[in-house]
Order: C-alpha cells, then structure tokens, then sequence
C-alpha cells in the first residue's frame, strides 16, 4: 500500500473524508459523447461525492471501458472523479467495428480518430461540477498505454499516469525521456513477455524520481492483472491520491529497479542510430560466457524494427532485424521481417531469401502456436508472390 508521508492528524483527516465520500459516492452514470465527425462514444462517468480531481481511464484493445469498473468504483469513493470510455468500434460506441477493419486501416483510426475522441472525453470530464481545475490523471492498459501518454503530451492539465502492460511509439518515448513532472506508477507481469518488457523500456527511460514500478510474475496482461493481484487496485488508488490530492503532480522518490534500468539501456540503444550493431557485439560478448545469453526479447525488438521501418527508416530497421535474427536463428518470424525491410528497401533478393528462410523454419517449428505459424506462412508467400516467386 501507498505510503503517503503525512502528518498523523492529517492522514487521519484524509482517511475519514474518504471514508465519507465512499459512503456517500453517486451511482456511475453512462453518458453520450459526440465525437468531432460525429460519431457517438459511450462512456460511464464516476462521481465523487465532492470537489476532487478528474481521471481518465483507456481500456485495453482486447476489452471495452466496463474492464475499469472496480478500479473506478474505489476511486470515486476516494474523493477522485473518473471517466471511462469505449473507443470508436469497441463497446457501446460507434464508429467501423473494430473487427471489420483491415490491419491499415484500423491503424489509420487509432492515429486520426482516436486523439480527437479521447480529447472530446477529457474536456467532458473537466467541464464536470467539482472536478478540480488543471489536476487530472490518465490511465492507460494495453494500447491504451499509448493513448494515456499521448493525452498527458497534448494536456498540460494531465498531472500523473498509471500505465499497465502496454507500449507506445517513438513520440511517446521522446516526451517520457523530457517529461521530469509527470509521476508513472507502471505494471506488468512476466506471463506477458512482451508487454513487461516493453513497460520495463519505459519504465526505465522516464526520469522522475518519484516512478514506481509493480513487477508482478503472472497475472495476466493489462486489466487482469486486478483479478490475479487484488491488492492492484488499492495501490493504484493510493497512487492517485497521493499525485492527485495530496501532493498534486509529485510523488515521493524511490528506489530505481536496476534489473530494469539494465534492459532499458538496451532498448534504447537498439532504437538509436548505429545501436543496433552496437548491441549486436555487446550480445556476442554475453554469449561468450553463456551461449543462452538473452539480452532483449525476440518481440520487442521486432516492434522497434517496424516502428522504423514505417517511420522510412529502411536501413534502420534492416540492422535491427538482422540483430534479431541473430539472437533468435530458429525464429521463422525473425526471417520473415527481415524480409519486408529488405523488400521496403529494394533489396529483392535477400527479400526472397530471407522469406524462403521462414517458410523453412516454420515446418519444424514447436514455439509458436497454429494461428501465428499460419500468419508468418501467409506473410511470406505472399512476399514471394509479390517476387513472382513460389513457396
């Protein structure tokens, strides 16, 4: 539990007006939003019994904002006014479902559509009677990890996140490395491979002081996480209450998790110019003592890599594939994303080599499950089809 540092008469102060405000906390009401198209988002708006900061809860994308209700049920009663809401095609909301959108286009709503709908929530929720002015918080699981970052980046108002197995992209890493102000209470379990690694990334390159870092060993990914670690919730209300109530945008300094600071490094030097050769020796020098040395996870670099392959970074991400690709030689993923680097980059007939090379794992391949084999074979035929080559 949190530890707010409090003289004894004021925390006795605080704990009794919570405990008034949860006696006395509305009911949630669902509410209407219109989006700046047009389009209406549903949401659900928790009330705290009095004048108290705003929060905004972002659901994950396998999920829809009813995943936030007890975290925001136990806020409310703690004096903080919450928000949740269904992204466009998810839940209650309209909008395209998500399900009947391709890979493309789907992408193209999150990056278009979704700032605007999650900034129509934010201003409902601080044009909220009582809601404190200037001082909310965002929380974010999953994809909405993105989302809660990208909201602090627009809205100076945004004075603390949590942040739950999930990642965001190159801009949302460069306003973490900047952002001193801003409090990150981060968690993730290590039965999510790539969501822990990639909260420990941020984790890591985020400089305030007063960050905490919950690293569980299972419990799931994002808002399961509740139901693995029941005490999550009043940690996380804790944290609130301390950035948001008692100490509005600070909170008290830590220790740093080296373990993680140690993986951070990497990542960030992966994602550097020239880095990916870098951690290449560095990974040679690990395997000259242990043969199994593993430096980074075969996903998350897979992530940096296409990042930089869409941001027109084509020998960028070649290097990081390659990287990949030698830390994980039995991957058929790791060929088949080599493959498109070089294809993105002309190269055709590494691209066709190195596609060949996937569907050859892929026939002996005992890691990964029935549904992702048959994507990597799809993503590689479909490659050597382009090539006017057969499988």
């Amino acid at each position: 539990m949190g530890n707010r540092r409090l003289a004894l008469g004021l925390v006795g102060m605080l704990v009794l007006a919570m405990g008034c405000r949860a006696q006395s906390a509305s009911a949630p009401r669902r509410v209407d939003l219109t989006a700046s198209d047009g389009t209406k988002l549903k949401a659900t708006y928790f009330a705290a019994a009095g004048p108290g900061p705003g929060v905004l809860l972002l659901h994950q994308c396998n999920q829809d904002r009813k995943g936030w209700d007890g975290l925001a049920g136990k806020l409310a009663g703690a004096g903080i006014h919450v928000l949740t809401m269904d992204y466009r095609g998810f839940g209650e909301s309209g909008g395209t479902p998500v399900r009947g959108l391709q890979g493309a286009e789907f992408i193209r709503v999150v990056a278009e559509k979704w700032p605007g709908d999650i900034d129509a929530a934010e201003a409902y929720l601080r044009s909220q009677p009582g809601v404190t002015p200037g001082i909310l918080g965002a929380g974010g699981a999953s994809c909405g990890v993105n989302q809660a970052i990208q909201l602090a980046w627009r809205r100076p108002e945004v004075k603390s996140l949590v942040l739950l197995s999930g990642d965001t992209d190159a801009n949302g890493r460069t306003f973490l490395r900047k952002e001193e102000q801003i409090p990150i209470l981060f968690s993730a379990a290590d039965d999510d491979p790539g969501a822990v690694e990639m909260i420990t990334w941020l984790y890591g390159l985020s400089p305030n002081p007063g960050n905490k870092f919950l690293h569980y060993t299972t419990g799931g990914h994002g808002v399961n996480l509740f139901a693995a670690h029941p005490e999550l919730a009043g940690i996380i209300v804790d944290w609130f209450v301390e950035t948001l109530i008692t100490t509005p945008g600070k909170a008290p300094a830590g220790e740093r998790n080296a373990a993680a600071k140690k993986l951070s490094r990497i990542l960030e030097l992966i994602d550097s110019p020239g880095g990916a050769q870098k951690a290449g020796k560095e990974l040679a020098e690990a395997r000259k003592k242990d043969r199994k040395a593993s430096l980074f996870s075969e996903e998350v670099v897979n992530v940096i890599g296409y990042e930089h392959l869409q941001a027109g970074d084509n020998r960028g991400a070649i290097e990081i594939m390659k990287l990949n690709a030698e830390a994980y030689p039995n991957s058929p993923n790791v060929y088949d994303s080599l493959s498109d680097a070089y294809l993105a980059e002309g190269k055709t007939k590494l691209a066709s080599e190195n596609a060949k090379k996937a569907l050859q794992l892929l026939a002996n391949d005992t890691v990964d499950d029935a549904q992702r084999r048959e994507m990597i074979q799809g993503s590689a035929e479909a490659k050597l089809k382009q090539l006017g080559e057969k499988p």
